[in-house]
C-alpha cells in the first residue's frame, strides 16, 4: 500500500525506515509545518516533499497516511486526512486527552476508514510468549502486574522544542510521553484497571510544566494489584531496559525489554526450554539504548514496521487491525486517571 508521512522530526524518520521494510509498501511523500525540513526529509529518502498536509491527504495516490507530529498535533492533521478519505495510523499517544482520541475515532467511523496506533511493543517474540502465556492460564490467579520505566532526557531535550515538557502539546511528562508503550503492554497483558492512586513529581528538569517521576499503585479488575513507576531523571551509561513483571499463584515472568529475567511456572510447557536458550537472560550492556532509554534518536524501526504490517493487513481483510484506535485509548484513559490522582494529593480514582 502506498503511504504518506506527516511529520518530519525522528519518529517521522523512524516511520519512514519502517514503511521501506515492507515488502509492498511504497512511501509517495511528506508534508509538515518547515519546508525545509520536508525538503531535506523527503531528499534524504527519495520521495516527495508536499507543499502543505491537504496537498497530501488529498493526493490519490496516497492510501494511508502516518501522523508523527509532536503528540497534541496529532488531531488535526489526523482529522484531515479521514476528512480525505484516508486509513491513519497515528505515533503514541494517539491523542493527549481521551476526549480528543474519541473525536478522532468517531470521525473514522463516520468515514469508514481505518484508525489505528502505533503501539510497537506489542510485537516482539518475547510479548508474544507472554501474552500467549496470560491467554493459556499459566499463572493461575494473577496477583500482580507492573512495569517500570527508568530513563533518562536531559535538560537539553526539553529545552530543543517549545512543545517539549508541556500539558498541551506533550499531554504529560514521564508518563504519557515515555511510559505509554510500557503501559500499553501492561494493560494488553493484565487487562482493565479498577482503580489508581498515585503520585508525580518534577525532581530534576527545569522549564517544563509536567512531571519527570511518578509512581501509581493499581487495582486491576481481576483483583490484581500492581505498580507503574516512570522517570526521566535515572541516569545510567547503558540505559536501563524497560520492565514488564507478571506473577501468580503458579507462575512468574518477569521481561526486560525483549528479554526474560525470569520465566518460571509450576507446570512445564511445550516451548519453555526455547524461551530460556532464546529469550532469557539480562539484557546485553547497552541492550536499554536501543530502545530509547538515554536517547529517543536510537530506536529501531522493527517493531514499527510489524505494526504497520498488521494495518496493512487488517485493512486488506475488512477487520480492525491489532493496535486499532479503542486499543490505543486505554493507555491514555488510564494515565488521565493517574494525573487526576496525583492531582489530587494520591487519593484514588476509579475508572
Amino acid at each position: 500500500m502506498r503511504f504518506g508521512i506527516i511529520g518530519t522530526g525522528a519518529i517521522g524518520g523512524v516511520h519512514a525506515e519502517a514503511i521501506g521494510a515492507l515488502p509492498d509498501a511504497e512511501l509517495v511523500g511528506v508534508a509538515g509545518r518547515s519546508a525545509e525540513r520536508v525538503t531535506a526529509f523527503a531528499q534524504e529518502r527519495g520521495t516527495q516533499a508536499f507543499g502543505s498536509v491537504e496537498e497530501l491527504v488529498n493526493d490519490p495516490r496516497v492510501e494511508i497516511v502516518t501522523v508523527a507530529t509532536p503528540s497534541g498535533f496529532h488531531l488535526e492533521p489526523a482529522m484531515q486526512a479521514i476528512e480525505a478519505g484516508k486509513h491513519v495510523v497515528i505515533e503514541k499517544p494517539m491523542e493527549v486527552t481521551v476526549e480528543r482520541i474519541d473525536t478522532l475515532i468517531d470521525a473514522a467511523n463516520r468515514q469508514g476508514v481505518t484508525l489505528a496506533a502505533i503501539l510497537n511493543r506489542r510485537y516482539h517474540p518475547a510479548m508474544e510468549q507472554l501474552k500467549g502465556a496470560v491467554e493459556a492460564g499459566r499463572f493461575g490467579r494473577l496477583t500482580s502486574a507492573s512495569v517500570y520505566v527508568k530513563w533518562h532526557r536531559n535538560q537539553a531535550y526539553y529545552d530543543s522544542a517549545d512543545w517539549r515538557g508541556t500539558w498541551a502539546l506533550d499531554g504529560g511528562g514521564a508518563l504519557m510521553n515515555q511510559s505509554i508503550h510500557a503501559i500499553d503492554a501492561l494493560l494488553y497483558l493484565a487487562g482493565p484497571v479498577r482503580s489508581v492512586q498515585a503520585r508525580t513529581a518534577c525532581l530534576a528538569h527545569e522549564r517544563i510544566e509536567v512531571e519527570d517521576a511518578g509512581v501509581a499503585l493499581l487495582e486491576f479488575v481481576s483483583g490484581a494489584l500492581g505498580v507503574i513507576e516512570a522517570s526521566t531523571c535515572a541516569w545510567s551509561e547503558a540505559g536501563h531496559p524497560v520492565r514488564v513483571q507478571l506473577t501468580g499463584t503458579e507462575g512468574s515472568a518477569f521481561m526486560a525489554d525483549e528479554h526474560f529475567e525470569v520465566w518460571s511456572f509450576v507446570e512445564e510447557a511445550a516451548g519453555d526450554a526455547d524461551v530460556r536458550s532464546e529469550l532469557m537472560g539480562r539484557p546485553d550492556a547497552g541492550a536499554g539504548a536501543g530502545r530509547g532509554a538515554n536517547d529517543p534518536k536510537r530506536i529501531d524501526c522493527g517493531q514499527h514496521a510489524r505494526n504497520f504490517a498488521e494495518v496493512v493487513a487488517g485493512i486488506r481483510e475488512g477487520r480492525e487491525p491489532a493496535t486499532c484506535a479503542r486499543e490505543a485509548r486505554k493507555s491514555v484513559e488510564l494515565i488521565e486517571a493517574i494525573y487526576r490522582s496525583a492531582r489530587g494529593g494520591g487519593q484514588p480514582v476509579h475508572l
